[in-house]
């Protein structure tokens, strides 16, 4: 198991980066919460990690903080919870608002992620209440450095409905919210996070 990685951050595009250890680039997918704390590329990146092994691929997960992994680790237990929607959840919630939401039993909040109905939230809520307690607070590892001007492939517009995509929102769903948080952003992970408040809040 590879529990945590070291090396200069080479690329980064929700929800995957490339990071380059002793020359060998590894590819790991992220929520976005902690993309929103990633250094600018070229600068050293420390992820707790988890590797997924099926047959057809060696996945790896990368967290800013022990609770996101755990978290990550716990929901991918749980039936009809893959690693896709797992991230989904960290990406629109942090872990303290996911546990409040599991202790008062909000199934409206959770059926507001994409990909997550009412079926699979109260199947949430009554397996994960009695695992909440092996979730510590215990901070977050990466260090915060000031971005520096980079060029990405594409616009961070581009960028940000891609990544909306990944997450399990419909192409024409994300578009429409990345248009919207464009016009008060302009960084790609700051698109990312308007469009997923703005989209948790709709009622």
């Amino acid at each position: 198991m590879i529990g945590r990685i070291t090396g200069k951050l080479i690329e980064k595009q929700p929800p995957q980066l490339l990071v380059d250890i002793n020359g060998i680039g590894y590819e790991v997918e992220a929520p976005m919460s902690t993309f929103y704390k990633l250094p600018a590329t070229g600068n050293t990146v420390v992820l707790l990690t988890h590797l997924v092994v099926r047959e057809d691929a060696h996945l790896l997960y990368g967290f800013s903080s022990h609770n996101e992994r755990d978290l990550f680790r716990t929901l991918i237990k749980i039936s009809g919870v893959g690693a896709k929607m797992a991230l989904t959840i960290l990406s629109g919630v942090s872990t303290e608002e996911f546990i409040s939401y599991v202790q008062h039993g909000d199934i409206a909040s959770l059926t507001r992620l994409p990909g997550v109905g009412k079926k699979t939230a109260e199947r949430l809520i009554v397996e994960m209440r009695d695992k909440l307690g092996s979730l510590e607070t215990l901070g977050d590892v990466t260090a915060s450095l000031p971005a520096d001007p980079e060029t990405p492939e594409a616009s961070p517009v581009e960028q940000a409905v891609k990544a909306l995509i990944s997450l399990g929102y419909k192409p024409t769903e994300a578009s429409k919210m990345v248009r919207a948080a464009a016009l008060e952003a302009t960084e790609t992970e700051e698109i990312i996070r308007l469009s997923l408040k703005s989209s948790l809040n709709r009622r």
